[in-house]
């Protein structure tokens, strides 16, 4: 039998996606007020990979990723992505949203993204939250499973998503 142990602090991260450019700011500073500062901010990303958010985000959409200084325990985990769908309510128009949050979490050996869907590689976490282990790290880099999203496999993302393990495991 295994010992048990209690889980270390892993490295929260968000990917904001939007046609408004103006909004990425608006939302990083509330995100601030809940998560704490960033500590990493990507530059803009052109987001071409699906037309799925088009009709209600409108088009022309923009990704961006933010990481936050303060390392967070996984215990209850599953309320970031409760509080990022407030958020994206909050910032709707007309019963639609003007941006996604994708919220998710960085350790030394995976990406983990949070989903209020189910599907077969998706784990329940609690009040309506899955999560799923989008990327994991092999040979010195992130890399895809077969599920990942195709913008989640692009060297872009990757790249970014490496500089966010290196942030964090430069804290531990």
């Amino acid at each position: 039998m295994g010992q048990l142990r209690c889980s270390g602090k892993v490295k929260l991260f968000v990917g904001l996606l939007s046609s408004d450019k103006a909004l990425f700011q608006k939302v990083k500073k509330v995100l601030e007020k809940i998560f704490g500062p960033v500590d990493f901010e990507s530059d803009m990303l052109e987001f071409t990979h699906t037309d799925y958010y088009a009709q209600e985000l409108g088009a022309n959409l923009k990704r961006k990723f933010l990481s936050f200084e303060r390392r967070i325990g996984l215990k209850n985990i599953y309320k970031v992505k409760l509080r990022t769908n407030l958020l994206e309510k909050h910032f709707s128009k007309s019963g639609k949203r003007s941006v996604n949050i994708d919220p998710g979490y960085v350790d030394l050996s995976k990406v983990v993204l949070f989903s209020t869907k189910d599907y077969s590689h998706r784990i329940y976490l609690n009040n309506g939250i899955f999560a799923e282990a989008t990327l994991f790290y092999k040979n010195k880099k992130f890399n895809p499973w077969p599920w990942t999203y195709p913008d989640y496999k692009s060297q872009a993302y990757v790249s970014i998503l490496n500089l966010i393990r290196d942030i964090y495991k430069n804290q531990s």
